[in-house]
C-alpha cells in the first residue's frame, strides 16, 4: 500500500517539503505540518503520523491546499491553509482509524 497522490509530480513536491523540513523535534515517522486558519495570520504546527498520507481525507485536504496555495512552503515545512478547529477534528478521526 503506498501513498496515492494525483501524479508524480505532485508527489515530488510534497516530498520535497517534507525533507526541507526541519527535522528537529520531528519523530521518526512524522511529520511536521503547519495550519493557517485564514481568520489568524499565525501559524500553528502539528506533527502527524506520515501514515496520515494514506488517508482519503488529508489527502483530499492537500489537494484542495495544493489548488488553492500550491507548494511553495517558504518555512520548510508543509503549510496547510484551513479551519484549525477542522484539522483537529480531521487528525482526531484518523488516529482512531490508523494503526
Amino acid at each position: 500500500m503506498g501513498i496515492r497522490l494525483p501524479g508524480k509530480i505532485h508527489a515530488k513536491q510534497i516530498l520535497r517539503s517534507f525533507l526541507n523540513s526541519s527535522t528537529s523535534n520531528v519523530p521518526k515517522g512524522h511529520l511536521a505540518v503547519y495550519v493557517v486558519d485564514q481568520s489568524q495570520t499565525q501559524k500553528r504546527r502539528f506533527v502527524v503520523p506520515i501514515s496520515y498520507l494514506n488517508q482519503p481525507s488529508f489527502q483530499d485536504l492537500l489537494h484542495k491546499a495544493e489548488e488553492e496555495f500550491g507548494f511553495d512552503h517558504p518555512t520548510g515545512g508543509l503549510t496547510i491553509h484551513c479551519n484549525e478547529d477542522m484539522f483537529i477534528d480531521l487528525t482526531s478521526r484518523l488516529s482512531l482509524n490508523v494503526t
